[in-house]
């Protein structure tokens, strides 16, 4: 069923005006015949209104340090914060014979009243004492929350003072969750204090193997990055460091040495792609290895990038080994997925990644959209010139980077690369529009009211989406795959998390459960009420 302007009209008046003028920039019916549609993205949520982002502090702490296996992750701030991320997102770990994993633990100064009115620095800089003394970990990272802004709290003369006194980094992240309007605000401090103070820091000047790579914007959620890593190291890939989930401190110190950076997920970590391009002149390619169809375009692109003989026949060997493999699996699966639909409604690019692989079973995504994105997610990166900086955007400073006078190197001539980024995405990533079908729906910031009226009108078959809004969906009587960390299962990205996707959505769709649930408000309305915009006269 294709939604028409008189649909989203009939929406919208169910809104105040105020409200309907600002959430109707951020939806879009996708229609070819108009060129470079723009959305709205990137900008306060509305007060009052039911969304599933996530604030700044959890995009730096919960989405990027926290993957991090062998810094001590310490929260300055209420135990809650702490908590809320802490394997929330099962970000898997391995340790490592000379390298420690402390990802399992929550570390927090669990600030109290106390601390508010008399101020936590010196509970802060006690716990970096003990923290030290009992695990001796290489490098500390302190994430600010939103009390330690509001009081003053000088968490980078703490950590400044710390480093000084034990001998290893400490570092300092001012990510108050009001820092942004979402958590991409937290992405970006997190992004660009590791290239300040982390990338480059080791002391490796050559890539100590060939086709040597760094994995950006895979956390390893249900061990995504490890079935990413081990289809890589097949074909002759070595990996130098992953950004960041098992990633490792180490490991990132010498990242500057990769011949090539891979961008899984934008968003996340397109910051740092950038700034080590500039710096180390290492260029990133956009890759997806969500799906099939998708895996196999990256690899194949990463050969073509490498221009290798020896390593295209690798590629192709096993791309051909791993279908054959697979393949007939996931057609069984497929027989009870076919003529579905679904919507796809997750952070990062995620709402994007897993529309190949739905469609390679037979489900359509009808509306999609991103919990955090900037218009470039949706648009493509041609976009960002014309974005205009806002007081939000303003409040992350602006890193810039230069060229490094010792370290900074060509990996291929300016002529080869210019042709290349004709026929791979080299620096770019067109976006998610591109790939909606006609009619279908692109929503930025979905809330909880949109979401129950797009499923009223739309019915789709199954529902892909994080863990706030789950709970509803399946109170519909709709099939909820959870996309932030999986349900418990995963891995779903390449060839064997293709076959996982496939079994756990194809279970969904088997199961009696939802023909038992009958929605509330399919027999009568919990509560009803008038609005009146003007309030009493």
């Amino acid at each position: 069923m294709a939604v028409t302007e008189k649909d989203l009209q009939e929406l919208f008046e169910k809104m105040p005006s105020k409200v309907q003028k600002n959430r109707r920039k951020h939806i879009l019916i996708k229609n070819g015949e108009i060129e470079n549609p723009e959305i709205e993205a990137n900008t306060r949520t509305i007060p009052g209104i039911i969304t599933n982002r996530g604030c700044a502090y959890a995009g730096c702490k919960g989405v990027v340090l926290g993957p991090i296996k062998d810094m001590v992750h310490i929260t300055h701030g209420p135990i809650g914060c702490a908590y809320y991320t802490w394997g929330t997102r099962r970000n898997k770990a391995k340790r490592e014979d000379h390298i420690k994993n402390f990802v399992n633990y929550s570390f927090s100064t669990d600030m109290q009243e106390s601390d508010i009115v008399f101020g936590g620095e010196k509970k802060l800089t006690a716990m970096i004492d003990e923290v030290v003394e009992i695990l001796q970990p290489k490098a500390i990272t302190i994430s600010a929350t939103c009390p330690v802004g509001l009081i003053g709290d000088d968490i980078n003369a703490v950590a400044r003072e710390a480093q000084k006194r034990h001998g290893i980094q400490v570092l300092a992240f001012s990510c108050e969750g009001y820092k942004g309007v979402s958590q991409s605000a937290g992405h970006h401090i997190a992004n660009n204090s590791f290239v300040e103070h982390v990338i480059g820091k080791g002391e490796q000047e050559e890539a100590p193997a060939k086709f040597s790579i760094n994995l950006l914007g895979e956390y390893n959620i249900g061990g995504d990055g490890w079935e990413v890593e081990r289809i890589l190291k097949d074909i002759g890939y070595h990996v130098v460091s992953v950004m960041t989930g098992d990633g490792s401190w180490e490991q990132m110190r010498n990242a500057h040495v990769a011949e090539l950076n891979l961008v899984q997920c934008h968003r996340s970590i397109n910051y740092i792609a950038e700034k080590i391009e500039t710096k180390y002149g290492t260029p990133w390619l956009k890759v997806n290895f969500v799906g099939i169809e998708s895996t196999i375009k990256s690899l194949r692109d990463m050969a073509l990038y490498f221009d290798d003989a020896e390593l295209t026949a690798r590629t192709e060997a096993v791309i051909a080994r791993e279908v054959a493999r697979v393949q007939p699996i996931i057609d069984q699966y497929a027989k009870l997925c076919q003529n579905k639909t679904a919507f796809c409604f997750v952070g990062g690019s995620r709402g994007h990644h897993f529309q190949g692989l739905f469609r390679e079973l037979g489900i359509e995504t009808i509306l999609a959209g991103y919990e955090f994105a900037h218009r470039d997610d949706y648009e493509g990166r041609d976009v960002i010139p014309s974005i205009k900086p806002d007081a939000d955007s303003k409040n992350i400073p602006d890193l810039h980077v230069e060229a490094d006078p010792k370290r900074f190197r060509l990996k291929m001539s300016p002529e080869k690369l210019a042709e290349l980024k004709q026929r791979i995405p080299l620096s770019d990533y067109p976006g998610m529009n591109v790939d909606m079908r006609e009619g279908h729906i692109i929503v930025d910031d979905l809330n909880h009211f949109e979401t129950e009226e797009f499923i009223k009108l739309l019915k789709p078959d199954i529902f892909s989406s994080g863990i706030k809004d789950k709970y509803v969906v399946q109170k519909m009587g709709i099939p909820a795959k959870q996309l932030h960390s999986y349900d418990y299962s995963g891995p779903y990205a390449g060839f064997n998390g293709a076959v996982n996707f496939a079994r756990d959505v194809s279970m969904g769709f088997a199961s009696p459960t939802w023909n038992f649930i009958t929605p509330p408000w399919k027999n009568s309305p919990a509560l009803s009420g008038e609005m009146n915009e003007g309030g009493d006269k």
